[in-house]
């Protein structure tokens, strides 16, 4: 079992930043890749970013490119969601999760891939 802890949610103005964790404990050796997913309110969970943990290659969703990077740091099994230039869009319950496969393309963008949740985080972009 793998255990996912996210953080750093809350209340921006837009045009502002913040910064999420997810902290990873359990048989974090199993992992392979770490995906950031967003849910906003009557909508579906959709992909945001995501890293592979072997050599930190990254992916982006269209929509966050440019405005949000994803990093890790191995020492303490722990990925990060930098997030800059937020606007109200960006208004959802955040979700890391990691994958036991080597993913690919289309592969990051389904949640069905993934095998371990944390619990989400909110971050709220006020206009």
């Amino acid at each position: 079992q793998v255990q996912l802890v996210e953080s750093g949610g809350g209340l921006v103005q837009a045009g502002g930043s913040l910064r999420l964790s997810c902290a990873a404990s359990g048989r974090t050796l199993w992992n392979r890749a770490v995906g950031w997913f967003r849910q906003a309110p009557g909508k579906e969970r959709q992909f945001v970013a995501g890293i592979t943990w072997s050599d930190s290659s990254t992916y982006y969703a269209d929509s966050v490119k440019g405005r949000f990077t994803i990093s890790r740091d191995n020492a303490k099994n722990t990925d990060y969601l930098q997030m800059n230039s937020l606007e109200p869009e960006d208004t959802a319950v955040y979700y890391c999760a990691a994958s036991g496969r080597a993913l690919y393309g289309r592969m990051w963008y389904n949640s069905g891939d993934y095998d371990f949740w944390g619990q989400g985080t909110q971050v709220t972009v006020s206009s």
